[in-house]
């Protein structure tokens, strides 16, 4: 038997690139689609586990106001019990025109608001707010409370947060300047403002008043020129609230909305005590009874207190008293006001309060 020629015999196929290649290493701890998973997992439970911390967080948030407000209250039962039994010797027409004139000073101070800003915010929300803010400014001084809760109601509804800051702060230098010539209309329309002598501070009063707003601007300027960060986002803030009051000067609703609701809360204000002051058979006129509202406010409304309880009370007593009002008939009628005005409204707009953090209105 012959043996077949070696070219003939069949000769093994050709090893593959991919069988002469290296073997694939195995995936990473840190690759792959299996890790890229667990990964995610990990998130999601962190996710989760954030989720479940921050429930109880806004739970605490939306009952802190009641919290702080029963503490209050309990701290103040003398104010609330005589307040209380005022009203009750009250003539209640006249109390009930005082409540009317309180529901609609919150609705000028959410057109001052409105006024404030060039978009349009939705009304109902915004009355909502600023009651709420009521509640709120009665734990932190200077207004401070209310500016907390609209600056989150503004954020909430998309305005950035440049833009909403500038709006506080316009609407905070807008209600005083415009009480000013609502001061002076009263102080001319009035005869018997010589009686308020007595009540005007003096130049040893006036000079560290004077000095201290001075030492205020000159620290300010001092830090912005010293510490560089500070300049752009002050720089962009002030840049952002001059583009809006510009804006804002061009729409006759705007104006009317800002200047005419900041001259017009001072007067409904002082209309509240007026009526709380009838009820109780307060011997002045409506005019005596804002014009010392007024000065009150002027004279003590820059002492940072809650609300404004405390100083200005005491020269809201003290200025009625010196227009001819008995002692004892002024601090009814200032205890009675509050009563109206800040305990009744509190337990609605605390609860309103923790209803719009609850639904992360706020």
């Amino acid at each position: 038997m012959s043996l077949p020629p070696l070219e003939s015999l069949p000769t093994p196929a050709p090893a593959t690139a991919t069988a002469t290649a290296a073997p694939v290493p195995p995936p990473a701890p840190g690759d792959g689609p299996c890790v890229t998973r667990s990964d995610a997992a990990t998130r999601l439970t962190s996710l989760t586990r954030l989720t479940s911390l921050n429930r109880p967080a806004r739970l605490v948030l939306a009952l802190l106001p009641l919290l702080i407000i029963g503490t209050w209250a309990a701290l103040d039962r003398s104010a609330w019990h005589d307040g209380a039994a005022r009203l009750a010797d009250a003539d209640p027409w006249w109390l009930l025109s005082g409540v009317f004139f309180t529901l609609l000073g919150w609705v000028v101070a959410a057109c001052i608001r409105q006024g404030a800003l060039p978009e349009r915010l939705p009304p109902g929300l915004l009355l909502a707010s600023q009651l709420a803010a009521g509640a709120a400014n009665l734990v932190l001084p200077s207004s401070l409370g209310a500016h907390a809760v609209t600056l989150r109601f503004l954020q909430g509804r998309g305005i950035p947060l440049a833009r909403a800051t500038a709006s506080l702060a316009l609407y905070s230098l807008v209600k005083p300047v415009a009480r000013i010539p609502v001061l002076i209309v009263f102080l001319v329309a009035l005869e018997d403002t010589r009686r308020l002598g007595g009540l005007v501070p003096d130049s040893r009063t006036l000079l560290p008043v004077a000095g201290g707003v001075a030492l205020a601007l000159a620290a300010a300027c001092l830090l912005l020129a010293v510490v560089r960060p500070l300049r752009r986002p002050s720089l962009g803030f002030l840049r952002t609230a001059l583009t809006d009051v510009r804006i804002l000067h061009t729409r006759p609703s705007r104006v009317l909305a800002l200047w005419g609701g900041s001259a017009a809360a001072p007067v409904l204000q002082g209309t509240v005590i007026a009526s709380v002051g009838f009820s109780l058979g307060l011997p002045l006129s409506w005019a005596q009874v804002v014009f010392a509202l007024l000065v009150a406010s002027t004279a003590a409304g820059a002492v940072p207190a809650p609300g404004g309880i405390g100083p200005v009370d005491a020269a809201l007593v003290f200025t009625m008293a010196a227009l001819g009002a008995p002692m004892t008939l002024a601090t009814a009628t200032v205890i009675t006001y509050r009563v109206l005005t800040v305990w009744i409204p509190l337990l609605p707009g605390t609860l309103l309060l923790s209803a719009l953090v609850h639904r992360k209105v706020l």
